[in-house]
């Protein structure tokens, strides 16, 4: 495929002022506007929404808002298709070491494994990385943990081809960009959000049954099992109250901070119990008001 001579403009002109650029008065919004914006238009995204499509369909959305933690994250861009969200792509300022630098890789991996998107973008248009986000991120990742391609602006025209392969929205309607998902598909450490999920809620269960089987030795094994999936879903009802904004965000988490965490928690359980009158807070006993019906004589 014929590089566009706009690319070739791009690259040129990067080039020519790249130590201007890497200076720190030279921002990240000036680099969206005069390098991301326009190389991905040449990949067929609609970067300014020209066609006028609605809001639930445009082709990228700018800072697309998701929730992290009960907070809400804006990564730069959100590339869609009919409204579904592909891939997002974080941008920095070119004095930002991409190669290196482990806290851009890990906020790009973390908005995108919380969309549950395979693959996402971290670029400076000096240097260009695509990360697996299947994989759940850490803070003490290194920068090329999960990276599966690394390029540098001086590849870009002899790579071209694999990038539109990719990232072109023609590439995206094609399936290729699906296809190039499954290839990259790491056989050790890759896991969707679910799972993780669940295997979090099994280590849990391991460990309560240890803790609550020490302290409660006449319970049979049926009235342990009872007793930790309650406590479980009672932790994840408060949980999701507290990411929805029903309940105080970090309440759960504070417990940790002092003595008597399970107390603490029992006391929470009770208030839950008050709020929302749910069978999975269930400490009180029901009053059960008989009545009777007097039918008329016949």
């Amino acid at each position: 495929m014929t590089v566009p001579d706009s690319i070739k403009k791009l690259i040129e002109t990067f080039d020519y002022n790249l130590e201007t650029y890497k200076k720190g008065s030279y921002n990240e919004t000036q680099l969206r506007r005069e390098f991301i914006d326009p190389f991905f238009e040449d990949l067929g995204w609609d970067i300014t929404n020209k066609q006028g499509y609605a809001e639930a369909y445009k082709d990228v959305i700018h800072e697309d808002a998701i929730k992290i933690g009960g907070i809400t994250k804006a990564p730069d861009y959100c590339f869609r298709i009919g409204g579904v969200r592909k891939f997002f792509l974080e941008a920095k300022k070119p004095a930002v070491n991409i190669r290196e630098d482990i806290h851009p890789a890990y906020q790009l991996r973390r908005y995108g494994w919380s969309a549950k998107l395979p693959l996402s973008i971290l670029t400076d248009f000096e240097e260009f990385s695509v990360y697996d986000c299947r994989v759940k991120p850490s803070k003490i990742d290194k920068a090329s943990h999960s990276r599966i391609l690394y390029l540098k602006y001086t590849d870009y025209i002899d790579k071209w081809d694999e990038i539109t392969n990719i990232f072109s929205r023609e590439a995206i309607l094609r399936g290729s960009f699906d296809k190039y998902v499954e290839s990259k598909k790491t056989k050790k450490g890759t896991a969707e959000v679910d799972t993780a999920f669940l295997q979090e809620i099994e280590r849990w269960r391991e460990l309560l049954a240890r803790n609550i089987a020490l302290r409660n030795s006449n319970l049979t094994q049926r009235e342990l099992n009872f007793a930790i999936q309650k406590t479980i879903d009672r932790i994840i009802f408060l949980r999701i109250c507290e990411d929805r904004g029903i309940e105080d965000y970090g309440r759960l988490m504070a417990l940790q901070n002092g003595a008597n965490v399970y107390k603490r928690l029992f006391q929470l359980f009770r208030k839950a119990d008050d709020k929302y009158n749910s069978g999975l807070f269930h400490f009180k006993k029901e009053k059960i008001v008989l009545t009777s019906t007097i039918l008329p004589q016949a």
